[in-house]
């Protein structure tokens, strides 16, 4: 029995904090909303108006859920929090575009050593201007106090989404067709994933965060701290532009490029595509080069500079660069789709075949990148 009673703060939970919390981010959700949504912060369930699915022919509901990983630590480190989650609306959101869905609504959950309420009110700040820029209503949230379980300064970011497609408007592998072009997007930087490698790079060079790099243009930390670039209103205007027919979309995150396009291509389906037609960004090449990574895990690992891919007709391809463009999202020709039986497959370079459980299509790179 305990000599002196114990209390929940006295376990290291602060409720109070967590209230104070809630009030400093109340105005930056309240932004990221849409006219759907019904009640207010603080409820036990975020509600949203969905009889407007009810016009739709056949409305398929799409989800996803996902983190941000170790670029929190990161954040953690610099002690600045109101980007990362960019990071994890990107991550979440941008997965639904895939299959040409809408996303509608988010909610966020927050685990944390301490609550401090500045920090969570950065955090929720920034989840709820990326959802105000992606078009999604951020509906509801958790934060939890972990004391014993995290350090106080230590915290991890998590999210899920709900969209909506028209069950005949699905995107995906049934779509792609012999002759079809693959069209990347470009990333804001390292986007996030590999962040595990990217960190035990940087501390075997040595290197803080503080310091300057040239290639950059500025900080280590600030590099590194870059937000995901978010892709759901360009993509969505990209597949309801008229003239443009997009097959199949892949969010090119864990498992790299090739990996991620095999995952939108049908089995007996190849795609080439070709190194020479971009040059990753410094921070690609500069991690590559600080922890000699073999070109096959760094291309496994980091999206190289190619956020997003789209499978579509090559006659379509030009108009559709110019959507992107004019979303300041550049784009470029990366690649073509075959039929395996008859394509060129070069001897000795790795072909990729599906991934992530999914028995997708085949996809080699080759060529090498043209000089920084």
């Amino acid at each position: 029995m305990s000599e002196h009673p114990i209390t929940y703060a006295g376990s290291g939970v602060d409720v109070e904090a967590g209230d104070r919390a809630v009030e400093l981010m109340k105005a930056s959700v309240r932004r990221a909303t849409r006219p759907e949504v019904l009640g207010g912060l603080g409820g036990f369930a975020g509600m949203f108006d969905a009889s407007a699915l009810a016009r739709m022919s056949r409305p398929v509901l799409a989800t996803s859920t996902d983190g941000v990983g170790t670029k929190v630590a990161i954040a953690q480190v610099l002690d600045i929090h109101d980007t990362i989650g960019f990071d994890l609306v990107g991550m979440v959101v941008d997965d639904i575009v895939v299959c040409g869905a809408e996303p509608l609504f988010m909610t966020d959950y927050i685990a944390t050593g301490k609550v401090v309420p500045e920090r969570i009110a950065a955090i929720v700040g920034g989840i709820a201007r990326a959802c105000e820029e992606a078009g999604v209503a951020l509906v509801g949230g958790e934060t939890a106090e972990h004391p014993g379980l995290l350090d106080p300064d230590e915290y991890d970011v998590a999210g899920a989404a709900t969209g909506v497609v028209e069950h005949d408007a699905v995107l995906g592998p049934q779509r792609v067709q012999d002759g079809d072009v693959v069209l990347a997007l470009a990333s804001s930087g390292l986007h996030s994933n590999g962040y595990s490698l990217v960190r035990r790079v940087v501390a075997s060079a040595g290197w803080a965060l503080d310091r300057h790099v040239d290639d950059f243009g500025r900080t280590l930390g600030e590099e590194l701290l870059e937000p995901t670039r978010l892709y759901t209103r360009p993509l969505l205007d990209l597949i309801g532009t008229e003239g443009v027919d997009v097959h199949s979309l892949s969010h090119v995150t864990g498992g790299g490029l090739a990996a991620n396009l095999a995952r939108v291509l049908p089995t007996g389906m190849f795609a080439r595509l070709d190194r020479s037609t971009w040059t990753p960004p410094a921070v690609f090449l500069t991690v590559q080069d600080l922890g000699r990574v073999p070109q096959a895990d760094i291309e496994r690992t980091l999206n190289q500079g190619v956020g997003f891919v789209a499978v579509l007709p090559a006659a379509h391809v030009d108009r559709a660069a110019q959507v992107c463009e004019a979303h300041g999202i550049r784009a470029w020709t990366i690649g073509e789709v075959t039929l395996e039986e008859r394509a060129s497959v070069a001897d000795g370079v790795e072909v990729v075949r599906g991934a992530k459980g999914v028995d997708g299509g085949a996809v080699q790179v080759v060529g090498e990148h043209p000089a920084a």
